[in-house]
């Protein structure tokens, strides 16, 4: 998919009227932002929005989010627990220190799997 951000108001105006014009090539509006289909015609229309609005659009291609290839079972495991906890207000760390859960430090200084090596293209 290619995600499409604007950053002025004539971008996002601009943006809102592709999303209306070209519903079939649209994934999901966010406002300020879409997604559009991987395909030429999205392509075209996500580069004809740069061309008109410059440095005011971005463009990435993103690629769906596979939990189960790219974060390991750990980090899954913790999350649902935590979310499940018992205490509500009780901060992750907190929480962590007396399980085998991963600390945040030691999940922020931990890059997910390249995209390239969890799915192909």
């Amino acid at each position: 998919m290619l995600l499409v951000i604007t950053y002025s108001r004539s971008a996002r105006e601009s943006l809102r009227n592709v999303c209306r014009a070209h519903e079939e090539s649209i994934v999901r509006r966010f406002g300020r932002a879409a997604l559009f289909e991987a395909t030429e015609f999205g392509a075209f229309q996500a580069l004809r929005l740069r061309e008109k609005h410059d440095d005011a659009v971005q463009i990435e291609r993103t690629r769906p989010f596979n939990e189960f290839a790219a974060v390991p079972a750990a980090v899954r495991e913790a999350a649902t627990e935590y979310e499940n906890r018992e205490e509500p207000a009780v901060p992750y760390a907190a929480f962590a220190s007396s399980t085998d859960h991963p600390s945040k430090e030691q999940m922020q200084e931990s890059a997910l799997e390249p995209p390239e090596s969890v799915g192909g293209p």
